[in-house]
């Protein structure tokens, strides 16, 4: 199933992007091999949250192994030995210290693709320090035109830097570099760093502040929420709309819609000086009716519309179910594999696993017999 079919990859577990990378290149096929935590009480470690809810973690195959343990990292180099890629998302140093860094995983898989995910990179002044998603957009200027001009900056918790910046630019990276191993027969060292990734998601916005058509300025440019042709605005029943009706044809049939054709004052759609006074006409116009309303007057027309939608919502919409945009697995709903592709479809291999699930099968794979495997669990290395 999927254009990753017959590769392996093995996920050193940990939070943020790495496991949204990692559940990405299982839907399109990958053989993801989850390495888990595993305490020394002979426990498990989690956070307490039923394995069915960890999305990110479907259609791998989990094995739990104690990482610090005596003949931990010869259980981890076996199966490094036959996989095509690996990712992990600790801070800098800390795979080093396990013993599991990229040189002594090249000893012993020339091959192999060492993806690695961090918020600051691998290298800078700020590499060591702790941080999360809003840290590191807030460093690269992607938080910047988050929010209104009267508030404090703020964005989509997590998806623009451990999403946008980070899982995604990890597994383009890591596709190139397999791409690379194939011709080359040599792997590399991938380093993905969410402040690296945010940055990059800012080009286009850069590129129009270097001509000088952007300005500064929260809430005073075309695309971020001042003008009143590009926003999003309350119903009469308190529910939300989207327009973003940038083109000119597309600006004329929104306010033809909204009954302001042959109003003067909306007839230069870029005239910044009008937008403050027509943004206030178009949101009491809003007012007016109730999202339902303006649904029918506006939905599937030119004049860029959408409801602003809640995850209920969303999963309901006639436009998602046609597409399958979401899907349910195990009785969990969530969203279904993306990008798709015409001959070899991304599917959902199965739910998510338990911890260790799948580490006997594991280790038989990878060369470990019933009397090497029952000692590896005796001295707690699994």
């Amino acid at each position: 199933m999927g254009p990753l079919a017959g590769k392996r990859i093995v996920e050193i577990a940990g939070i943020g992007p790495c496991p949204f990378a990692g559940m990405m290149l299982a839907d399109m096929g990958a053989d993801v091999v989850l390495v888990e935590r595993k305490t020394r009480d002979g426990g498990t470690a989690g956070d307490g949250l039923d394995p069915r809810f960890t999305i990110m973690n479907r259609g791998k195959r989990s094995i739990a192994i104690d990482l610090k343990a005596d003949g931990a990292v010869d259980v981890v180099l076996r199966l490094v030995a036959g996989a095509d890629g690996l990712i992990e998302g600790f801070r800098p140093g800390v795979m080093e210290r396990l013993g599991l860094g990229p040189d002594v995983c090249h000893a012993v898989n020339p091959r192999l693709v060492y993806g690695r995910m961090t918020g600051w990179g691998q290298t800078g002044p700020l590499a060591q320090a702790a941080g999360h998603d809003l840290n590191y957009i807030a460093l690269s200027g992607a938080a910047w035109y988050g929010g209104r001009a009267d508030s404090p900056p703020t964005a989509p918790p997590t998806l623009v830097g451990d999403i946008g910046g980070g899982a995604m630019v990890l597994v383009v990276g890591l596709l190139a570099a397999l791409i690379g191993a194939e011709s080359t027969g040599r792997g590399q060292v991938v380093d993905a760093a969410v402040v690296d990734g945010s940055a990059l998601a800012t080009t286009l916005l850069g590129a129009l502040y270097a001509a000088g058509l952007w300005r500064r300025e929260r809430i005073a440019n075309m695309l971020d929420g001042a003008s009143p042709w590009y926003d999003t605005y309350e119903c009469a029943d308190g529910k939300f709309v989207s327009v973003a009706a940038l083109e000119p044809a597309f600006y004329r049939q929104l306010i033809d819609k909204l009954g302001l054709a042959a109003d003067p004052d909306f007839d230069d759609q870029f005239d910044a000086r009008r937008w403050p006074a027509q943004k206030a006409r178009v949101a009491a116009l809003f007012r007016t009716k109730s999202r339902a309303d303006w649904c029918e007057l506006l939905e599937g027309t030119d004049a860029c519309f959408a409801p602003v939608l809640d995850f209920e919502e969303a999963r309901a919409h006639p436009h998602n179910r046609a597409r399958g945009v979401f899907t349910t697995v195990d009785g969990i709903g969530q969203p279904a594999p993306a990008p798709r592709f015409s001959e070899t479809p991304s599917a959902i291999a199965s739910p998510p696993p338990a911890r260790g699930e799948h580490g006997v099968a594991l280790l038989e794979a990878a060369g470990y017999d019933g009397d090497e495997i029952r000692k590896l669990a005796e001295r707690g290395v699994i």
